[in-house]
């Protein structure tokens, strides 16, 4: 919001419009700009001077709270900053009917991608028909659709930030995702295996220490990890721990995008053709390199932004 202040100096009078904004250690910041008149806080060239002001602030912050390295680079950071604020502006911008369509468009092309990165034969139409029409094609699997319309359930929950990383919310969103598809609801009761991994998961009776100790974790580490990094490892350990008897991929996928929408960064999509990309990168996790991981979620943040909510807003 922008604010339109008169200050005299040295006798004279000057508008100012001004702009606050608050950083992710809670500081709030203020910037101004001199104006001629009054409706002149409204224009274009006042907000894109706002915009790249604010950029900046957030830029030089995570410059300074988060770790430089191969990966989060300095211009990976800036990039990352630039992306939040911008994804922000976005929202902001939107009436509430155009934030409703594209969280619903969010939330087809997630279902569908999610759910086929664990071998759900839906297509994209057949998703978009059963999310956007409540119609069911012929002659599919049950659990299938019942896969694809939990989902939007659980995203609603998602993009009203009432998803928090507890062990209660965990089970709340994993309920939800496997509801009328005849899993077990809450932590597994007997072992099960990771598809396309080469480790042993976490055995039934320790499952529920584990998931708690990976909430320690993630409470140590929220306010100096960069969020993607944090949402990042927090995603490997608990695909390492699978928690649940299924559902813990499309479960894990919901949390690591709760962790950035959190921070106010967008959410990402892993699609269906970067599926032993995917895979391979946990895997590596598992075995001591973490890289492999950030860099493939780190291009798929800064590809689903893209791809996704900037073309968007071009056809808007």
């Amino acid at each position: 919001m922008v604010s339109v202040k008169n200050k005299t100096i040295n006798g004279k009078n000057y508008l100012y419009a001004e702009h606050s904004f608050r950083l992710p250690d809670g500081k709030v910041k203020k910037i101004s700009k001199l104006i001629q008149k009054q409706d002149d806080k409204d224009n274009e060239e006042v907000k894109q001077y706002f915009l790249k002001r604010q950029i900046e602030y957030h830029q030089k912050y995570a410059l300074r709270n988060y770790k430089i390295d191969s990966i989060f680079t300095e211009e990976q950071l800036k990039k990352l900053e630039t992306i939040k604020i911008e994804y922000k502006k976005i929202l902001k911008k939107f009436t509430k009917k155009q934030i409703k369509d594209i969280l619903d468009r969010f939330t087809i092309n997630f279902t569908y991608e999610s759910n086929a990165l664990e071998g759900n034969s839906l297509t994209l139409k057949d998703v978009t028909f059963i999310l956007s029409e409540n119609i069911v094609p012929k002659d599919k699997d049950l659990r299938e659709v019942y896969e694809t319309r939990n989902t939007r359930e659980a995203h609603e929950l998602l993009f009203n930030n009432k998803i928090k990383i507890t062990e209660k919310d965990m089970i709340k969103v994993h309920s939800i995702l496997v509801k009328d598809t005849g899993v077990q609801i809450g932590f597994k009761k007997i072992p099960n295996y990771l598809l396309m991994r080469n480790l042993k998961t976490t055995p039934p009776e320790k499952v529920e220490f584990e998931i708690n100790e990976l909430i320690k974790w993630y409470n140590q580490h929220k306010n100096d990890f960069h969020p993607l990094r944090l949402a990042t490892e927090f995603h490997a350990r608990f695909e390492r721990i699978h928690p649940f008897e299924d559902g813990n991929g499309r479960t894990g996928r919901v949390l690591l995008n709760a962790i950035l929408l959190e921070k106010n960064y967008p959410p990402l999509i892993i699609r269906k053709t970067s599926r032993v990309a995917y895979f391979s990168s946990l895997e590596a996790f598992d075995k001591g390199h973490k890289d492999k991981l950030e860099r493939f979620l780190l291009e798929k943040l800064k590809n689903t932004f893209k791809n996704f909510f900037n073309i968007y807003v071009k056809y808007l």
